[in-house]
């Protein structure tokens, strides 16, 4: 009787965390998907995108998905240990199973197809630029997305600051973005030339390297937390009626 009690303790504290998972990743989408001046809004402006990098667009509402789903998974499992319902028990073990094996699947993935991602990034790269000239100190929303990118990154463009060489911005100033020279006034080429402000992507990728450990513990940790929730969760199932 003392160990059931303590399983459903555990119920709660695994089923609590996963609760409150899937409401930050909830509100996050929200926030994604209502405030449009993100890092993401530049994908609006895009007109011949690869399909694959136009869905982009579309994560703030992915992250709504998978945050309700996260927390209506969080609410089955402690209703099932409190309930002692083996229906409920048995299929928060197989939706944290298959959500484990996806997991499992996506990381090899990412690890067999690591050629063709950079490849990706490439493509994506050509069109970005190409937006970059076009909209660029036209478009006054994708001119406000990308300054406030590449102050919060401090970086400059997408590539570096050769992406707004052909830009109607240069073209109409004879100056760069600010934030493509290391030191504050006007920009001018040669001196961009000079500083050579990396780019958005090298910020990106610099940002995660610099925390792949704590990117690789919270997967980890995600990892242990999901098998433990399985096995308490399944020998939940088994103890009641007994």
């Amino acid at each position: 009787m003392c160990c059931k009690g303590f399983l459903k303790i555990m119920m709660f504290v695994f089923n609590g965390i996963i609760f409150l998972a899937g409401a930050a990743i909830l509100a996050v989408g929200i926030w994604v998907a209502v405030d449009r001046v993100s890092l993401l809004g530049f994908l609006d402006h895009i007109d011949e995108a690869p399909s694959e990098l136009a869905q982009l667009a579309n994560i703030g509402y992915l992250l709504i998905g998978v945050g309700a789903f996260l927390t209506l998974m969080g609410f089955l499992g402690c209703c099932g240990a409190m309930k002692e319902s083996k229906c409920m028990l048995l299929s928060f073990f197989i939706i944290v199973l298959i959500i484990f094996l996806i997991e499992v699947a996506a990381g090899i993935v990412l690890i067999v197809f690591e050629p063709l991602v950079e490849k990706f990034l490439d493509e994506i790269g050509q069109e970005v630029v190409k937006t970059i000239e076009t909209n660029y100190g036209t478009d006054e929303g994708f001119t406000s997305i990308w300054n406030s990118t590449m102050t919060e990154l401090k970086c400059c463009g997408y590539n570096n600051y050769t992406d707004f060489t052909d830009s109607s911005f240069v073209s109409s100033t004879s100056t760069y973005p600010e934030t493509c020279c290391a030191n504050s006034g006007i920009c001018t080429e040669n001196i961009a030339d000079i500083d050579r402000v990396r780019g958005c992507l090298t910020a990106l990728e610099q940002f995660f390297k610099d925390n792949a450990v704590l990117l690789a513990g919270v997967a980890l940790g995600i990892s242990a937390l999901e098998i433990a929730a399985m096995v308490v969760s399944m020998i939940l199932y088994k103890s009641v009626g007994k």
